[in-house]
């Protein structure tokens, strides 16, 4: 019997299995100027939580403490299956791994330009949680309903593209 013979290994998981959070309200209340893949540091089973869909990062920012970027205001619920007993913080300051010259230009670019810095997604990659995050400059009300009206107008092109 000819043929490729093909190993299935149970352990390991594909990307598109593991969840992907995402902060929609980021991308409709910021214009994201770049973006930056960052490590996230946890602690105990909060890795287990995050695969579960359990993290929010809908009210959560970033900001620089003593030269180091933290994540701030993100919601990790307790895992359910957990069997350690000790007091749990889901809401605490997360420290973001960077390279230096990254961090250097991130808190440049706050600084001089005005730029906030916002978690837009949580993924895994090899089985490590990284976080998107964006330079972002924040929109005016009026800017907020141009990309409204912008997302109507192509979603409406796109139906009629699909009718003729």
């Amino acid at each position: 019997m000819t043929g490729i013979a093909v190993s299935y290994n149970p352990g390991v998981k594909k990307s598109g299995d593991t969840p992907q959070i995402s902060n929609r309200k980021a991308y409709h209340d910021y214009e994201i100027v770049e973006e930056i893949e960052a490590g996230i540091v946890l602690e105990g089973s909060e890795a287990k939580s995050i695969r579960t869909g359990g993290f929010t990062l809908r009210d959560s920012y970033c900001d620089f403490r003593d030269g180091e970027l933290f994540l701030l205001g993100s919601n990790i619920p307790p895992y359910e299956k957990n069997s350690t007993h000790r007091t749990y913080v889901a809401v605490r300051p997360r420290k973001l791994l960077l390279h230096r010259q990254e961090l250097r230009k991130l808190q440049r670019s706050k600084i001089e330009k005005g730029l906030t810095i916002v978690p837009l997604k949580a993924y895994f990659v090899n089985g490590r949680v990284k976080l998107l995050i964006g330079l972002a400059r924040g929109k005016r009300q009026y800017d907020k309903r141009a990309s409204i009206k912008e997302r109507d107008v192509k979603r409406e092109l796109e139906r009629s593209g699909r009718r003729g």
